[in-house]
């Protein structure tokens, strides 16, 4: 609570945990009242005592503890501050200054122009949950248990068990340790609870953010009312059949036996109803109150809408954006803002239903970019444009295949094969990439390199003065992944998984993501990411190599996605297909990788290979097995 003057009068509250900050009228809490017959003296403990010299030396350690906070305040405004913002699901090839002449977007434009845009900005996963924890962490997903080793690849439901273990690191966290305000507004997606209703132990204050607006979960159809369920659609209608037949099944038995054409107890009769009853209602109740359970709004720890109303998202999201900001002006903060738009079902605000050319897709597209805008004029209302680096990406590639009555819903990821969940492909990992920071980063700077989403992680954590936690040893006493090369495939076309026991070995902990400033900044030319490591889930299927020593960027796909117009592809079976030998391609001159290369046309085909397999066998050394956050046993819905 912040005081008035006469320290009586409460004026404001702050909703963030504070950072050390002590205020001198805290001294205070009991003034000396003056008046004109009140004595000079006091009697203190060992005689009499002039009553000014009281005050005299309370007021000089105020002056002093006021003089170190100044000198603390002024190192607090020399550290920069982060506004992040990543959109769900937008296709690099949705904003303008990617290519993209029908959907405006001036102000993502005016961002570019302004700051420097990546255009080789590669997302760790083609699918939220895996995708954001990366981020989050700096790590691909496999190590934190979010890379998925069966059918389900994202979080469910709300009240599942899965998430961002409580023991991987943040760069929230990090910020936090350096004395940040930080703040998430928007869609988490990475896990509210694990053991019970209430440990909060995946949710967004327990892995470094102060203050939480919006989504635990994420959104999804089943928000919308009228629209067809986006949680195990295909599960819900092969039991709603089954139980259909069995109730054919029961109105049968019963008008036999009401018609005597069949000898059957009342009692079994009753008993096999009830039987039914149960079956139905332990499927159909936790589908049906979908929307009731998963579609809600969190501040912090506490529900205060639910379910959330669609209508009015947009504007509460934007309102709490800005407060966050205007309430930490004077101190350095880290604001992430993590919109639920463009993921379907397409909720849209009034003011931009119909504007597009693009239908209600390329109206969310627009009503993003207003909302970008909205977060660039306060930072300039408030002066902070010198001291505030901005980021827009989005999680990963648009969804190509995604449609209704109303015709195409997903985004378009320009000249760049495949889409989101379709690994490996370009177009399902490459996503936008812009920074701004008045007088720090060079205006309208273009990097073709390959740069990570996971890069996020040790750059703002290097900018916030905080440590990388690189010098963490993990003693490993059990099993890790080893996917031996001369066995890489299988004969039936499916990635191979072996467990081999390993000892007691420390290793470092793994940090993935590489600083970006000195790229942004111009200071050097070449990325660190020599190798990039592209799976869908826990399966390795391609890998990009930049040698140091060219502009190639090489892509060697071992598996690919087969699974157009699916909408949902798999990591294994009959939906990818197996490359033996891989599909080379260099997508500097071949980005839409529509021709791959061969020994004939590339004299450095075979060293391509050779030192891909020989990155990937060092890559896996440092592979652990974590707990499966993805495992039915997790993702599964408990009360």
């Amino acid at each position: 609570v912040v005081h008035s003057i006469d320290n009586t009068k409460p004026i404001g509250i702050q909703p963030e945990r504070a950072k050390g900050v002590f205020s001198a009228p805290e001294l205070f809490d009991n003034p000396v009242q003056f008046s004109a017959t009140a004595a000079p003296w006091t009697r203190g403990e060992s005689g009499v005592v002039p009553l000014m010299a009281h005050i005299s030396l309370r007021y000089l350690l105020g002056l002093f503890i006021l003089t170190v906070q100044s000198i603390t305040n002024a190192e607090d405004v020399t550290k920069p501050n982060f506004i992040l913002m990543m959109v769900d699901d937008l296709g690099i090839g949705d904003v303008g200054c990617y290519g993209n002449d029908t959907i405006r977007t001036p102000n993502i434009d005016k961002l570019a122009k302004e700051g420097v845009k990546l255009t080789q900005h590669i997302a760790a996963a083609p699918l939220c949950t895996p995708s954001r924890a990366a981020f989050m962490t700096g790590r691909y997903s496999l190590r934190t248990g979010l890379g998925s080793t069966g059918r389900v690849q994202v979080i469910l439901f709300l009240g599942a068990s899965g998430g961002l273990p409580s023991n991987e690191t943040t760069f929230a966290k990090l910020l936090q340790e350096q004395g940040y305000t930080t703040g998430i507004v928007g869609k988490w997606h990475l896990g509210v609870n694990c053991k019970s209703r209430n440990d909060h132990c995946h949710h967004p204050n327990s892995h470094g953010f102060d203050y939480f607006y919006g989504l635990p979960f994420t959104l999804f159809n089943d928000c919308k009312p009228g629209k067809s369920s986006e949680v195990l659609g295909d599960l819900q209608e092969l039991l709603w059949n089954i139980f259909m037949l069995l109730a054919l099944a029961l109105v049968t038995l019963i008008t036999a036996k009401v018609t005597g054409l069949l000898e059957i107890s009342s009692r079994m009769l009753v008993f096999l109803i009830a039987v039914y009853v149960l079956g139905f209602l332990t499927w159909y109740i936790p589908f049906a109150f979908l929307q009731t359970w998963n579609c809600i709004i969190m501040r912090n720890q506490d529900v205060v809408e639910q379910p959330m109303n669609l209508e009015t998202l947009t504007e509460k999201l934007m309102t709490e954006a800005e407060q966050f900001v205007e309430r930490n002006q004077n101190r350095p903060f880290l604001l992430f803002l993590s919109l639920p738009h463009v993921h379907t079902p397409l909720f849209i605000s009034k003011m931009f239903a119909g504007k597009s050319k693009h239908g209600i897709y390329g109206d969310n597209v627009e009503e993003v970019d207003w909302m970008i805008g909205r977060m660039v004029k306060i930072v300039e209302k408030l002066k902070l444009s010198e001291r505030t680096l901005m980021y827009f990406t989005s999680d990963h590639g648009g969804d190509i295949w995604i449609s209704d009555s109303q015709g195409h819903l997903g985004g378009w990821n320009g000249i760049y094969r495949g889409g989101k969940n379709m690994a490996g492909w370009e177009g399902g990992i490459r996503v936008p990439g812009i920074f701004r920071w008045k007088n720090r980063l060079p205006a309208g700077e273009i990097i073709n390199e390959p740069t990570s989403l996971m890069d996020i992680f040790p750059t703002v954590v290097n900018l916030a003065g905080g440590q990388l936690p690189n010098d963490r040893l993990v003693h490993i006493k059990h099993s890790f992944i080893v996917y031996r090369l001369s066995e890489l495939f299988s004969g039936h076309g499916e990635p191979v998984r072996h467990w081999a026991s390993s000892q007691d070995t420390p290793w470092t902990e793994i940090l993935d993501g590489h600083d970006l400033l000195p790229l942004l900044e111009g200071k050097t030319k070449l990325s660190k990411h020599e190798f990039m490591f592209h799976y869908c889930g826990v399966h390795l299927f391609a890998v990009r190599w930049h040698p140091p020593d060219s502009d190639s960027v090489f892509k060697v796909h071992f598996f690919t996605s087969n699974c157009n117009g699916t909408h949902m592809c798999l990591c294994h079976g009959d939906v990818i297909t197996h490359h033996d030998p891989p599909l080379v391609f260099d997508v500097t001159s071949d980005p839409s990788e529509a021709v791959p290369l061969t020994a004939e046309t590339e004299p450095r085909h075979g060293k391509v290979l050779q030192r891909v397999r020989d990155a990937v066998q060092e890559h896996q050394r440092t592979l652990t097995l974590p707990e499966n956050q993805l495992s039915w046993r997790n993702t599964l819905w408990k009360p």
